[in-house]
């Protein structure tokens, strides 16, 4: 492993330890011509579905931006980084179980609101506001109620006349 600092290839592990789940490993390192320390993560390589957006162009998916829509949705708010990187990666088992080639953003973005909704009611909230492009007072009212009471469906707009 190349030194991030120096580019020194000649880097010594000097501790590892195991995740609690199992999901990775942690090294720290020490490199041969700076003496510096550093840690680095090892995954196992996974193939994630791709990513089908709403306009039909497809990409791969990307941890980044989940953790990214994570850290907006619930900024300010009282839910620690090991929780959002559990649920985290219990949309990312979910997404491996599913077995397919392709997924398609909608489904994504209901994964991350299922998620959302049991960490942070706020934080849901501001997801779904802008995941479903809230345009008025009532669709805001609408996801209250939902948050409020979840056994009791959100009452549909009635139809114009």
């Amino acid at each position: 492993m190349k030194c991030p600092f120096c580019s020194n290839p000649d880097t010594q592990v000097v501790e590892t330890r195991e995740s609690e789940d199992g999901g990775f490993i942690r090294r720290r390192r020490r490199c041969g011509g700076c003496d510096k320390r550093f840690t680095t993560y090892e995954r196992p390589e996974v193939s994630f579905p791709t990513v089908v957006k709403k306009d039909g162009r497809r990409i791969e998916y990307e941890r980044a931006k989940l953790q990214g829509s994570f850290k907006i949705a619930l900024r300010k708010r009282p839910v620690s980084t090991a929780l959002i990187d559990a649920a985290i990666e219990r949309i990312e088992d979910k997404l491996l179980n599913l077995g397919q080639r392709e997924i398609d953003s909608s489904r994504l973005g209901e994964l991350v609101m299922d998620e959302l909704k049991g960490l942070d009611k706020v934080g849901y909230i501001r997801f779904a506001s802008v995941y479903r492009s809230f345009e008025d007072v009532d669709d805001f009212t609408n996801i209250m109620d939902e948050v409020r009471s979840p056994k009791a469906k959100a009452p549909k707009k009635p139809a114009a006349s």
